[in-house]
């Protein structure tokens, strides 16, 4: 499997009551095709959100994006592009980064969280200074 460009599809979800906001560093390859994130069975996200927040686990995108709101969680990557080879973040070269100016003004955001080393290296690199 080759590298690709790859352009980010999904839209942030948040709202003026977001508190919180979790950057992984870009979709997998399944949240693509399911067109929402963590979109692959065996990924622990929802699972982990689920369990901090004490709800049961989501399974649509509807009840995902409701849990996050509901709890003042926003979701959205680091990277608005990037080359990438499957869902592999090691793979990933020329990334660009997403805006998330627009998030923190019409937000109350209060901490940011990453999901990866990767992300957290990414976000660091582009977005934290």
């Amino acid at each position: 499997m080759k590298r690709e460009i790859q352009i980010h599809p999904l839209e942030p979800i948040f709202d003026e009551n977001s508190r919180i906001l979790i950057l992984g560093t870009f979709p997998s390859v399944k949240s693509r095709e399911t067109k929402f994130y963590y979109g692959h069975p065996r990924n622990r996200f929802w699972k982990v959100i689920s369990t901090l927040v004490g709800e049961p686990i989501p399974t649509t995108i509807e009840e995902k994006t409701t849990l996050l709101l509901r709890h003042g969680i926003a979701l959205w990557d680091v990277l608005s592009s990037c080359e990438i080879k499957g869902s592999s973040d090691s793979s990933i070269s020329n990334p660009k980064p997403n805006d998330i100016g627009a998030i923190i003004q019409k937000t109350q955001l209060r901490q940011i969280f990453t999901n990866g080393k990767k992300a957290q290296q990414l976000y660091e690199k582009f977005i934290a200074p």
